[in-house]
């Protein structure tokens, strides 16, 4: 089981790293987009082509948020993905999930015929039915599996 590193954010401030990262990734969503629509010819289909570069470019993956004993059990499917390249983000009111991962050639010694892996990006945000202890949140994954408790607020 590889520890998570978990970003607590108290109060109703968003969290500079997620916000930046959120700002990139809205312009590559907008820059996808925008070659989707010029490749197919301008015809009045944006929305369409926005919701393509978003399936394109974000992994939004399945998710499960229990309440049990005080405390909220997260789940979120995170196949392929190591905890080196994983960020959980916890706000008193919702946990966001943010991954990245990049896959290229360092070392090319034989012939490379197909090579689906690439850049891949994880995101999901969680909102939470009632307040939690940021302080008290820790996450850890393995097998692929995002597992993230959180305290809930006093």
């Amino acid at each position: 089981m590889a520890h998570v590193a978990v970003e607590k954010v108290n109060g109703g401030a968003q969290s500079p790293s997620i916000a930046n990262k959120l700002e990139t990734l809205s312009e590559r969503i907008r820059q996808r987009a925008y070659e989707i629509f010029k490749h197919r010819g301008s015809d009045g289909h944006a929305l369409d082509d926005w919701l393509r570069a978003e399936r394109d470019l974000i992994f939004a993956p399945e998710s499960e948020l229990i309440e049990k004993d005080g405390k909220f059990e997260i789940r979120v499917a995170a196949p392929g993905f190591k905890a080196a390249e994983t960020q959980v983000t916890v706000l008193p009111d919702a946990v966001i999930v943010a991954a990245e991962s990049n896959h290229k050639h360092e070392e090319n010694k034989e012939n490379v015929y197909l090579c689906e892996f690439g850049s891949r990006n994880l995101y999901r945000r969680l909102e939470l039915p009632t307040s939690i202890n940021v302080d008290k949140v820790s996450a850890s994954l393995e097998d692929g599996m995002l597992r993230i408790t959180a305290q809930k607020a006093a």
